[in-house]
């Protein structure tokens, strides 16, 4: 992901194998997992029979209760696999990624999973590309997927693109996005300009904030004496959907909000009046509520929402590795599966150039709830 910090959820507050599987509040940072294992002051035995995969997450510094909630996933997935063939290995990144990257090398490691954020990735995948060791990381930054950096995160250029379509679906097309200063709001209206082009429908304006409360209601005032629109893409947080949506109640001409992948267990979009009939696309849901309680009886707390991604990763290893030599070169091909792999958030498959395609749901945004107004494909048909 993008660099910068995370909220209680695991989101940015700035800038064929079936798997068992939204969002949820962090009480607590999870306690320490007793497994995988720590590195060794010197070389790791030497293994002839089982795998040498290294995890790349903070245990320490300002993201370290999220690097645990990842942590914490991975062993899960290898208790509840009873897998043996599999020795995981967790590098604490905050002394940095590319140190984190040449210890995991040293010790024979022939993958990494990790790390957080798509800078840190790139430095990695600096060390550990010419070494041929890939790298399956948990960003969703577009930016260092390659044909050796897998990003596994959840892109919003695909939840924009689902959740115009479904809106064209359902007669709306004319469109104005809300959005804020920075990459991701780059990215955010960059996606909704594309996917209404294609979808047919016209983007009558577009407004961008600073994140903050007063800039993001004054910027939705502005946009909507802009023009007629029908629909409006607010690409932030809930919180920051819920300042701004006030603006468009009571236009002359109904105004159906959208949201972005960021709004996925967001207790200000989900609980309040202001979203109210608001529609976003996200990975369902389903398995997470079982992968969460399972969570907390072992961890005694609620998991991060992105701690989903480290136990498919594991599970995807592990699929890989019915055909993967110990010691040997990690076979990237095999992640070229366009049936794709089954994981917590639903189907999941990569492009050659690295990048995750994700199937995704559409909610409504209901007081009290969400409800599912068009379903995610339960697989990729092409």
């Amino acid at each position: 992901m993008f660099g910068g910090k995370f909220d209680r959820r695991g989101l940015l507050v700035s800038g064929a194998l079936a798997l068992v599987a939204g969002c949820t509040v962090v009480p607590k940072a999870p306690p320490v997992a007793p497994a995988p294992e720590q590195p060794s002051a010197t070389t790791l035995p030497a293994d002839q029979q089982r795998h040498r995969v290294a995890l790349l997450v903070p245990l320490s510094g300002p993201n370290a209760a999220v690097g645990q909630s990842l942590a914490n996933a991975t062993t899960m997935a290898l208790l509840d696999t009873g897998a043996g063939n599999l020795r995981l290995t967790t590098y604490d990144t905050a002394a940095g990624p590319a140190v984190a990257a040449t210890r995991a090398i040293a010790d024979g490691n022939k993958l990494i999973l990790g790390p957080l954020m798509g800078d840190e990735a790139t430095a990695a995948a600096a060390v550990a590309l010419p070494a041929r060791v890939p790298i399956i990381a948990f960003s969703n930054d577009i930016g260092v997927a390659s044909a050796g950096t897998f990003i596994m995160g959840s892109l919003p250029e695909q939840s924009i693109a689902r959740t115009v379509r479904f809106a064209r679906s359902r007669g709306l097309s004319r469109f104005a996005a809300l959005v804020p200063d920075g990459e991701y709001g780059q990215r955010a209206a960059a996606a909704f300009h594309t996917a209404v082009l294609e979808a047919g429908g016209t983007v009558v304006a577009t407004e961008t904030y600073a994140r903050g409360n007063t800039s993001v209601v004054s910027a939705a005032r502005r946009l909507r004496t802009r023009g007629a629109f029908d629909a409006v893409l607010i690409g932030d947080s809930g919180r920051f959907a819920a300042l701004a949506a006030p603006a468009f109640k009571g236009a002359k001409t109904p105004v159906r909000l959208l949201g972005t992948e960021l709004w996925s267990g967001d207790g200000a979009a989900i609980g309040g009046a202001a979203l109210a009939g608001a529609w976003y696309s996200a990975v369902p849901d389903g398995r997470f509520l079982q992968f969460a309680d399972s969570y907390q009886s072992r961890f005694g707390a609620k998991p991060y929402r992105i701690a989903t991604l480290g136990y498919d990763a594991v599970l995807l290893t592990l699929r890989v590795a019915r055909e993967w030599k110990p010691g040997s070169v990690f076979p990237t091909g095999r992640l070229g599966d366009r049936g794709g792999f089954l994981g917590l958030d639903g189907p999941f498959r990569f492009a050659e150039n690295g990048r995750v395609e994700r199937a995704f749901e559409v909610n409504e945004v209901r007081v009290g709830g969400v409800t599912t107004v068009s379903p995610a494909p339960a697989r990729f048909q092409d």
